[in-house]
């Protein structure tokens, strides 16, 4: 649950059912039965009185991470470790995935995969002679093709297979071969599943029943696997890390991620509006689909933002507009959500793995962009613009924000007219500000500006003049005009 060191937290968790606690970010460390950290005394006697279990979240372990290792350890627990499961034991043999396959394919007189609910095959049966080429294909690419998924997706039988809890049977049709498949279950939760493939002669007419045992024996198996990828895909995640911000050994980050120096890829940032619903669960999704539709794609979440790593072997044109067409399937995602949520999807430049934080820095520019483009066509009363874009669809706003934030330092550190202006009126509730930006916006077109800012446009003028006048500031100066716009677009006043 993400508590502080707080004892009444843990005894009203208690109270509720709790059988455990996740300390978040509190500089806790708990080591076996040692446990160190800022008032920590509290929280560990109580509980000890109430017999609550204290978790500690590693370092840099995600919420979602933490959440989906308890459920697999639950799941561990539950599902038992199968060391009394015959089938799954050979001559001086540990359970494994591949024993139970290979023993699975004898009892069903079939091949045999067992998958990941990506589809990703972890253990497979020997194939004899009469094996299909779909079969074929999948043992050797080690997952279901994504042109199979599709077809899987659009007949129904995924759905099927994840919410059913019995065998399910496709009789051949045409090009698809026979397949029995079940699902493995520990509890409610969905942890892969097992197919079975006729090897040029038909099944065992009792398949249904051996499929039924081995998706019960594979479910602690399953979960085994689970934890044990843990590790690999926290390294891998701080390798895309570094990666995306230009830390430690770039190198040796890529070479940890299995890219070759030169593989092109590109970083898409998804960022959600600031004001969104406390429910809203959009990038969420977002990150769903690219895992379940595009493997291998490296996935960053950090708060309102979701940072998306994609490679590929395609020459670096060709993968710019393979990019694109992964933006465009996500923005339709995102625009069949109920509720409208707001979710800009900004894309950087094709580059390098070394030089992958100058395409997640770019990226991150191009969301600020349409941010900032929608606020405008807003005020304007125009259409909303689109929600995705790269660098060429940023136009020139991409360059004016690389300047903003250049220009940042030398304006924080100046003083004068213009300063005194900014300051004096940002501190009253900023109406001036808000008044410049409005009017220059507009290129300086007085009724324009006004209708912007729903006021009369004598308002406005006599607002302009205040700023000739109380402080100074000529509105006719080339120079002062330009430090005006900068410095209306540097300190909006909240709530513009």
């Amino acid at each position: 649950m993400g508590a502080a060191p707080d004892a009444r937290t843990v005894r009203e968790a208690a109270r509720r059912g709790a059988c455990a606690v996740v300390l978040g970010d509190t500089g806790v460390e708990i080591t076996g039965q040692e446990v160190s950290g800022p008032g920590i005394t509290g929280p560990v006697e109580a509980a000890r009185e109430t017999g609550v279990a204290l978790l500690a979240r590693a370092e840099g372990t995600g919420w979602a991470e933490a959440a989906a290792l308890l459920r697999s350890a639950l799941s561990y627990v539950r599902a038992g470790r199968a060391d009394d499961a015959g089938a799954l034991r050979g001559p001086e043999t540990a359970p494994s995935l591949a024993v139970l396959a290979a023993r699975v394919a004898a009892d069903v007189k079939g091949s045999i995969t067992i998958e990941d609910t990506r589809l990703r095959v972890l253990a497979h049966s020997a194939t004899g002679p009469g094996a299909d080429p779909l079969r074929r294909t999948v043992i050797l690419g080690g997952r279901v093709p994504d042109w199979r998924v599709a077809e899987l997706r659009r007949s129904g039988l995924l759905h099927a297979l994840w919410t059913s809890e019995d065998v399910i049977h496709r009789p051949a049709d045409g090009d698809n071969p026979e397949r029995l498949v079940v699902a493995v279950r520990s509890g409610r939760e969905v942890l892969g599943s097992i197919w079975a493939a006729a090897d040029g002669a038909a099944l065992a007419p009792d398949a249904a029943r051996h499929l039924r045992t081995a998706a019960g024996l594979a479910a602690p198996l399953l979960v085994r696997e689970r934890l044990s990828e843990s590790g690999t895909a926290h390294r891998r995640e701080a390798a895309l890390r570094g990666l995306l911000h230009g830390l430690g050994d770039r190198r040796t980050h890529a070479w940890s991620l299995g890219l070759s120096p030169d593989a092109p890829c590109a970083v898409v940032v998804a960022e959600r509006r600031p004001d969104a619903r406390a429910d809203d669960r959009a990038l969420d999704v977002l990150a769903l689909e690219i895992s379940a539709h595009r493997p291998g794609t490296g996935i960053l979440r950090g708060g309102d933002r979701l940072a998306l790593f994609l490679t590929g072997d395609a020459a670096a044109a060709d993968h710019a507009g393979a990019v694109l067409g992964v933006v465009r399937e996500l923005d339709a995602v995102v625009s069949s959500l109920p509720g409208a949520p707001a979710v800009w999807l900004g894309v950087g430049p094709v580059v390098t793995p070394e030089r992958a934080d100058l395409s997640y820095g770019r990226a991150g520019l191009v969301v600020r962009a349409l941010r900032e483009r929608e606020a405008r066509a807003s005020a304007a009363g125009r259409p909303r613009p689109p929600r995705y874009a790269d660098a060429a669809g940023a136009g020139a706003a991409l360059e004016v924000l690389r300047i903003l934030d250049a220009a940042r330092p030398v304006w924080e550190s100046g003083s004068g007219p213009v300063h005194d202006l900014i300051r004096t009126d940002l501190a009253a509730g900023g109406e001036l500000v808000r008044t410049l930006a409005a009017y220059f916006d507009a290129g300086g077109d007085v009724p324009e500006a006004a209708r912007r800012l729903v006021v009369h446009a004598n308002t406005l003028r006599y607002r302009l003049g205040r700023v000739r006048q109380r402080y100074g500031v000529d509105l006719d100066d080339p120079d002062t005009r330009l430090l005006l716009t900068l410095a209306a677009r540097l300190v909006p006043p909240e709530g513009s």
